[in-house]
């Protein structure tokens, strides 16, 4: 039983991306998919399939790259976990390095970017920070 799965999918697209893989495999949960929905819009994946492999559901990441395989990705990192939850509200929501990265927030509206909750005046768990 895994305690942590953002953490989990979180730790595997750092480890691809700093080997330069092409793709990534995570079990998938209704939230890693709302997650890699979010990293898409964003612009830090390429794109992602839902699949099923041997009676289980995979996610399957694209991650992307720049010219001469320089990574778009350079930082991921759990902000709330099990045993902290971190909530923010819609007037303090983060700013991830000056606003050139982005935090991911579950909020009652649904999994989001910070930017698109600071538009809907929504705050929430503030999930992970990529940049």
């Amino acid at each position: 039983m895994m305690t942590d799965p953002i953490a989990d999918m979180l730790t595997r697209i750092r480890n691809a991306n700093l080997v330069v893989h092409d793709k990534v495999h995570i079990p998938a949960s209704k939230m890693k998919v709302e997650i890699a929905k979010v990293l898409r819009e964003e612009g830090y994946i390429r794109n992602f399939k839902l699949l099923d492999v041997d009676n289980r559901r995979v996610l399957r990441i694209y991650l992307k790259y720049g010219p001469g395989d320089q990574r778009i990705i350079t930082g991921l990192r759990r902000v709330s976990r099990p045993g902290l939850r971190v909530y923010s509200t819609s007037r303090r929501l983060p700013r991830v390095m000056n606003g050139l990265g982005i935090a991911i927030l579950s909020t009652s509206h649904g999994i989001m970017a910070e930017r698109s909750a600071r538009d809907r005046g929504a705050g929430g768990e503030v999930l992970c920070y990529v940049w």
